[in-house]
């Protein structure tokens, strides 16, 4: 709805009666694409674990932009790019597609592949080759709250 008001710019009672009707036929018509998951969104603890995620991804990502900038602004530190593999507990594609995603837009990770629940991580300094320990530097905080979420 905020988008139909933004694309005819009117609050006109006819535009807004338009709007909800046409947004209520898109929404019907696509409903199939967005229920493959059981994520029941309604759920408060739910909406509360998702503002949590949000928080601890803002967090990791603020870590990480600056972990990178000092690495680019003292060229004599030393990286140690590489891959990393680690196993998953997130059983659904969406949750592992949400916890790829949060992975690749945190700098210095860059999701590669995933392989039913492998993750293959390019990581720009490799600490260790260890999945166990991979998996605790890269994904425990994200998946922690993801697996409470879906």
């Amino acid at each position: 709805m905020i988008v139909w008001i933004a694309f005819t710019g009117s609050f006109a009672g006819q535009e807004i009666i338009v709007g909800l009707i046409t947004t209520m036929v898109i929404s019907f018509l696509s409903i199939s694409m967005f229920t493959c998951c059981t994520l029941k969104i309604l759920s408060p603890m739910r909406i509360i674990y998702m503002l949590w995620y949000f928080v601890v991804f803002l967090v990791a990502l603020i870590k990480s932009n600056l972990d990178v900038a000092r690495r680019v602004l003292t060229p004599s530190l030393p990286i140690n790019p590489g891959i990393v593999k680690f196993k998953t507990k997130l059983t659904t594609n969406y949750s592992k597609m949400v916890l790829a995603n949060s992975i690749t837009l945190t700098p210095g990770t860059l999701t590669v592949d995933v392989i039913d629940d492998t993750f293959y991580i390019h990581w720009i300094d490799v600490k260790t080759v260890d999945p166990e320990e991979a998996y605790t530097e890269i994904a425990e905080s994200f998946e922690k709250i993801l697996l409470k979420i879906f």
